[in-house]
Formats: C-alpha cells, sequence, structure tokens
C-alpha cells in the first residue's frame, strides 16, 4: 500500500507543480522518480523520455503510465495516470469559470509568460545531467557530434523529433556495444560478467 501511495505522491505533485504542460512536468517527473524514490537511475529515465516522445499524446501520461506499471504493475498504472491527471481536471473545473474573467489581466498574462523561462531552465538542467553522464557512456566528442547532428536535423532540416529519436534508438539497438568486463570475486572464484 505504502509504494501506491508513494506512486500517487510522486505523479501527484509533478502534475500539480507541472504548471506550462509536458516540458515542465518532464524535470519534476524526474526528480520524483530518480532523486526522490529511486525508482530509476538516469539512464532508465532518459530511455522512458525518449520512448514517450516518441508517441503522440501528452508525455506526462506516457511517463506516468509506464513508470507506474514498471513500479507497482496494473495497479500502479492505474494509481500513476489517476495521480497525473487529477490536478488537471481539479484545476480546470475550479480555474475555469474565473478564467474567463480574469484572462486579459495584465497580472495573469504576465505569469503565464513568466512560466516559459522558468521551463528553459529546468530543461537545460536536465539537459546538462544527461550530458554529464554522456561522458562515461559515449565520450564528449561523440555526444557533442550526436547533439549536434540533431539539432541539425530538427531545427534547420525540420525534421519531425519522432523520426530523429526513433533512429537514434535503432541505432543504439544496431550498432555493437562494448562490454565492460567487470570482476566479481565471490568466495574465492573470479568471474566476468
Amino acid at each position: 500500500m505504502k509504494l501506491y501511495r508513494d506512486i500517487f505522491v510522486a505523479f501527484f505533485r509533478s502534475g500539480i507543480l507541472g504548471f506550462g504542460g509536458g516540458p515542465s512536468a518532464i524535470p519534476l517527473v524526474h526528480k520524483e522518480v530518480v532523486g526522490t524514490f529511486k525508482w530509476m537511475n538516469d539512464d532508465q529515465f532518459s530511455d522512458v523520455l525518449a520512448l514517450g516522445n516518441t508517441l503522440p499524446g501528452p508525455i506526462n501520461t506516457k511517463m506516468a503510465g509506464y513508470i507506474g506499471y514498471r513500479v507497482g504493475g496494473i495497479t500502479g498504472l492505474i494509481v500513476a495516470l489517476t495521480a497525473a491527471i487529477l490536478p488537471t481536471v481539479l484545476l480546470m473545473l475550479a480555474l475555469l469559470t474565473s478564467f474567463n474573467q480574469f484572462k486579459d489581466n495584465p497580472r495573469v498574462q504576465g505569469m503565464t509568460h513568466a512560466v516559459v523561462p522558468i521551463v528553459g531552465v529546468m530543461m537545460g538542467v536536465l539537459t546538462w545531467s544527461f550530458l554529464k553522464k554522456a561522458k562515461s557512456g559515449l565520450g564528449w566528442k561523440k555526444a557533442s557530434l550526436l547533439l549536434i547532428g540533431c539539432l541539425i536535423c530538427i531545427v534547420f532540416l525540420g525534421i519531425h523529433p519522432g523520426v530523429v529519436i526513433g533512429v537514434l534508438l535503432a541505432g543504439a539497438f544496431v550498432l555493437p556495444e562494448k562490454k565492460n568486463k567487470i570482476e566479481v570475486h565471490a568466495k574465492g572464484k573470479s568471474e566476468s560478467l
């Protein structure tokens, strides 16, 4: 029961604080899933994020569904999806009636515009943490070339990000991976993994 409560809390917090849509919720989900509850590591989270970006629909609910299922099975999936959409539903019901009265208010418009740089900073911090991990994986040169290549494809050539991510995922499965030999000493035996 504690696991389902934790799943609910994690996705409810990221849903209620993720004002500005999916991109603002991604770093919050990362903080909950990787930092607070440690259900996955950065590499696993980046895989979930990449997979979620290739599928249509809101990223927060896709990530909630997958992570909830992975952590708590079918019940975890239902709890995570409920927690992810419940803040939006409650806020829409509460604010829908008053929004029309205040939508032209300069303060409300200023708050809406102020969210954009905050989301940009949050996404930048998440990207920087992934780039730091790239040093131990691909290395700086390959990761930088990959980043620049993806940027050119998406921004300048107009290729959809889902296609770029799909090609990257396909490349990860096709290209051979270097196997690191790790010595495990158990009961006086040395095994290579």
